[in-house]
């Protein structure tokens, strides 16, 4: 689905305009199944019973209305060659180039939750899904005007509203899932503690966000924020910290040479520890070790 269009012929509707769609899905008789590629934004509420899904080690229920954001370039979609009858929820479609010249277009890296997975997605309460729907319906009321010099603005003004709003609920998610989140930082440390003592080291090299997120079933990007909302930093930072203890550790504990200790933690050159080293403490791993 490298369009807008491409998506609306697959669900048998009227492309309004080529660069932006909003659909109510209630609307269609129903839904064939498929796994696509998107090549474009798009922001989907599901609003039926989808059964159970994983988060971490707990089962949520998805009955209340699921909300999941698709960046271009992702795969997403079900590719069991199945049906949907009657199916509820809404779809908006955008595409990046409906956005160039706005301010949005420069802020939409920012928006993590794009590339969360399916089992990370947003479970709206129904205030929230009202909200979400009533953004829809002003994107998809303006697109029934003729286009004129107003609509692109009006109509990005709309979605960056729309954005808004998913950030204040995710941010709600977050805190609701709160016990469970510490349960992720809790096996996080653990992974990160024991990660140094695997013979494999030299071999995994630095431990990575991308490494750790997948250890504990989470795309990186959400794994990345739950990290930065509970501790105020972000996960790379946290992990390059680990690593400067760990080097002190073996400089004085160990009485480790500044290159063995950059092998030891999966450095492939000695001089890559001594700049991060001096950059986190202000001195030199040589230094530090004549002082201890």
């Amino acid at each position: 689905m490298d369009s807008v269009q491409d998506y609306n012929e697959n669900l048998g509707v009227e492309t309004l305009h080529p660069l932006v769609s909003v659909v109510d899905m209630s609307e269609l008789a129903e839904i064939r199944h498929s796994l696509k590629r998107f090549g474009f934004y798009a922001v989907s509420l599901k609003q039926l019973d989808c059964g159970t899904i994983m988060y971490g080690r707990s089962s949520y229920d998805y009955r209340e209305g699921t909300l999941m954001c698709v960046a271009p370039g992702q795969i997403a979609g079900a590719n069991d060659g199945g049906v949907s009858k009657h199916p509820k929820g809404w779809i908006l479609m955008f595409h990046p180039d409906l956005l160039k010249g706005t301010s949005l277009a420069s802020k939409m890296r920012e928006y993590s939750f794009f590339s969360y997975t399916s089992n990370e997605a947003l479970q709206t309460s129904e205030r929230e899904r009202q909200t979400i729907i009533g953004c829809m319906r002003e994107i998809r009321e303006e697109l029934q005007h003729p286009v004129d010099k107003h609509s692109k603005r009006i109509i990005a003004s709309n979605i960056e509203l729309l954005i808004n709003h998913c950030i204040r609920f995710y941010d709600r998610q977050f805190v609701t899932r709160e016990e469970i989140n510490h349960d992720v930082l809790k096996r996080f440390e653990e992974l990160l503690n024991t990660y140094f003592d695997s013979p494999d080291v030299a071999k995994l090299g630095l431990p990575t966000v991308a490494w750790f997120a997948d250890k504990l079933h989470l795309s990186p990007n959400y794994f990345g924020d739950l990290v930065k909302r509970e501790l105020g930093i972000s996960a790379q930072e946290y992990i390059q910290r680990h690593i400067i203890e760990q080097a002190k550790y073996l400089l004085v504990n160990e009485r480790m040479t500044v290159s063995q200790a950059a092998y030891a933690l999966g450095y492939k050159y000695p001089n890559h520890l001594s700049r991060v080293f001096k950059h986190a403490t202000g001195i030199s791993p040589n230094e530090y070790k004549s002082k201890n």
